[in-house]
């Protein structure tokens, strides 16, 4: 200090002597050229994750991913699952209802149906249709709407729910709250007749902010009959009574009317993979999901969280139904087509879910409790095989007045969960948990072709789930992390509906039960090489499907049971590799594969005329191999990826049938390899443009073989196709 003094002694004694007085010094003035700082923001490129707690849920130790939409070079128009989740480990995207109108996507083996083996949420309410009765997600907002998608595995099935998926998360875009009032407009046109165009308001006056949007998209499609219409409307309020106070309001809606073009056989895929068996088949959801959502921080470490909603509407569908080799014709006597069968869903869906945090010390460490009790109400009124006009528009009209199949599934189920976060030293975190259902699930109503006794089904679901996640952490980057957690699929209204007279269903048929385990480690090396790899097992039990019985009489009939126990032992392991980076520049490479071996380990099943053993046979729709492989950019304003998706042949039935069925209903899924290329180009903050162009080499492909909806057989996927999108914020 003495040194600094002295210095500053001196250096006063070195200035000139008028500096040394009070008197005014004289200032030189200059005019300075203007600067301009420039900077870019670049697109995050990698997977980012939730953290250990968040919001009323504990997700330490379970794994976990978070895609961030906002600005994700990826045909978001259209919803291309495999450009949206291209970074998701086994990620497999079922391709139906035309391109853009629904989400089918599963992990570890699941079917991707609807995405029926989730728990689907938006901004935490639950969109799917009837957990008990029909779990498929028919409601779908527009990825223009998504801020971001957090996806958990099925280690989370008991502070979720009890799917053995696990969780998928939409949320949705919020107003800015620096703003009174803001407006983006999404515009996107494109090959096959696409058209889209995405509008939303939000802002912020006080304590009060709203948000609300607009979507309309038509397509022709790519095959013919297969044109598309569906549109989605979103309206939120939320009033921040105090800083720990809120509640919002929200309802959701969307809809769309598919004209389904039809199955192919395996020699009309060969021919023409374009073509159309159907032109006057037709799908349509109408789906609402309105909400109330209350957040209170009680105090400093507890809060709550209280979520009431209902899943409102219809999935309403006219067909001419049978295998892809069954014509659709004009009869020659009548000059007309035959009736079409009509069929209507009615969901009425209604869930209040009531979630604690509490944080507390437990010893030095804070340790974290969550409780969640959930109330589910559901009334499912289906109505099927009416018979419907021989016209060729989109027609409910029934020719009779009564349904052959008029049957109501009424669900009341209370859930009650408890997870705890204990933190063991400084790097060890344990979260044991338990989950308990008791519930059930009442069918009445009727079916023409049974007696009236026949009907009746009382099914219970009591369960209790068991749980154990957590992770360690090795260091700064790094974490080892593994769970077990049990979880059970609902027998749904399908499975206890026997389809003809020659059906039986037995009658103490059993939910699936079974299991999620995994372990695997996760970091970052040398500021360069992210990773994630995991190793997982799922056991589902008590899988459904027929038995050829023959009764007292030796009268034959087919027996819809639990039919055996399927195991699926997998490793997940994404990648993602900083090539270079700079202030306005950034390259990398990534890598998102899966291996996955799934086999039935006990069972029989019907084929033909006699029951087949399925032990040790290849699970259906289970592809060995899924691996997403990209080469990602950004430069200044662009930004871009080319990116190859490929996913390894599978099986479409339990049979494990290789050669294809004439019909093509049965038979090897091919393996296939789609080139994607998608580019932004952002202009400023407020506009931006997007170009997709899906499936360069134009590959001839399709993604299943459904037993059931759509029809039975080959539906094709999308070839080449490109799409413009212009993003306008004000």
């Amino acid at each position: 200090m003495k040194n600094l003094i002295v210095l500053g002694l001196l250096l006063f004694c070195l200035l000139p002597a008028e500096a040394q007085t009070n008197d005014s010094i004289p200032i030189k003035t200059a005019t300075l050229d203007p600067i301009t700082i420039q900077a870019y923001r670049l697109p995050p490129q990698k997977i980012s994750y939730l953290k250990d707690v968040e919001q009323t849920f504990i997700t330490s130790g379970k794994r976990n991913e978070v895609i961030q939409l906002d600005g994700l070079p990826a045909n978001i128009a259209e919803k291309t699952g495999r450009q949206v989740y291209a970074k998701i480990p086994g990620a497999f995207i079922y391709d139906m209802d035309g391109s853009g109108n629904q989400v089918n996507i599963a992990t570890r083996g699941l079917d991707p149906h609807r995405s029926w083996e989730f728990n689907v949420r938006q901004n935490g309410v639950i969109t799917n249709s009837d957990m008990y009765g029909y779990p498929a997600s028919h409601y779908s907002p527009p990825m223009e709407a998504v801020q971001k998608i957090e996806l958990i595995r099925g280690t989370s099935s008991l502070q979720y729910g009890a799917q053995f998926g696990g969780m998928v998360n939409y949320i949705i875009k919020e107003a800015d709250p620096k703003e009174k009032f803001s407006f983006e407009n999404s515009s996107s046109v494109g090959s096959y007749g696409v058209l889209s165009t995405y509008n939303a308001v939000g802002g912020r006056s006080g304590k009060l902010s709203y948000y609300a949007y607009f979507h309309r998209r038509v397509m022709d499609g790519y095959r013919e009959n297969a044109r598309s219409d569906g549109s989605a409307q979103y309206a939120s309020l939320k009033y921040q009574f105090s800083p720990h106070l809120s509640l919002k309001a929200e309802l959701g809606r969307s809809e769309y009317l598919y004209q389904m073009p039809g199955p192919l056989t395996d020699a009309q895929f060969e021919e023409n993979p374009r073509q159309s068996t159907r032109s006057r088949n037709y799908y349509s959801p109408d789906i609402y999901v309105p909400s109330l959502n209350l957040d209170w921080q009680l105090t400093p470490n507890t809060s709550i969280q209280w979520v009431t909603s209902a899943v409102l509407g219809t999935r309403s569908s006219v067909q001419f139904i049978g295998f892809a080799d069954a014509r659709d014709t004009i009869d020659a006597t009548t000059l007309q087509y035959k009736s079409r069968q009509v069929d209507i869903d009615h969901f009425n869906s209604y869930t209040s879910e009531l979630r604690m945090k509490h944080q507390y010390q437990l010893g030095d460490k804070q340790s974290t409790l969550v409780v969640g009790l959930r109330y589910i109400n559901n009334d499912l009124h289906r109505q099927q095989l009416g018979k419907g006009t021989t016209g060729t528009d989109y027609d409910l009209t029934l020719l009779e007045s009564a349904f052959g199949r008029d049957v109501r599934y009424k669900t009341s189920n209370v859930a009650l969960s408890l997870e705890n976060l204990f933190q063991i030293g400084s790097k060890l975190q344990l979260s044991p948990g338990i989950r308990i259902e008791n519930g059930t699930t009442k069918m009445r109503g009727i079916i023409a072709y049974l007696p009236d006794e026949a009907v009746p089904a009382d099914i219970e679901h009591q369960y209790v789930l068991l749980g154990l996640s957590g992770q360690y952490l090795l260091n700064g980057d790094t974490k080892i992390y593994g769970g077990w957690s049990q979880a059970y699929r609902p027998v749904i209204l399908a499975d206890v509906i026997p389809a003809t007279l020659l059906d039986k269903i037995d009658p103490n048929l059993e939910d699936a039960f079974g299991y999620n385990a995994e372990i695997g480690i996760k970091g970052v090396l040398g500021n360069r090489l992210t990773y994630d790899l995991c190793f997982f097992q799922v056991l589902y039990k008590n899988r459904i499907g027929s038995l050829l019985q023959t009764d007292i009489h030796g009268n034959a009939f087919i027996y819809k049971t639990n039919i055996g126990d399927s195991r699926t032992n997998g490793i997940e392991s994404y990648l993602d590799y900083k090539i270079a980076e700079t202030d306005y520049s950034r390259f990398s490479v990534f890598t998102s594969t899966a291996f996955m071996s799934g086999q039935y380990l006990n069972g029989f099943l019907r084929s033909g005329s006699e029951n087949v053993a399925i032990s040790g046979n290849t699970l259906e729709t289970v592809p060995q191999w899924i691996s997403r492989n990209g080469f990602q950019f950004a430069i200044k304003r662009i930004a871009g990826i080319l990116q190859y998706s490929y996913v390894s042949e599978s099986f479409s039935d339990a049979l494990n049938t290789a050669t294809p069925t004439a019909n093509g209903a049965a038979g090897i899924v091919p393996s296939y390899g789609i080139w994607d290329l998608n580019g932004t180009y952002r202009l400023s903050e407020r506009l931006q443009f997007r170009l997709s162009v899906n499936n360069l080499s134009n590959k001839r492909y399709f993604t299943k073989r459904p037993s059931g909806y759509p029809g039975p057989g080959i539906w094709s996927s999308d070839g080449r196709g490109v799409v413009a999108t212009v993003q306008f914020r004000l």
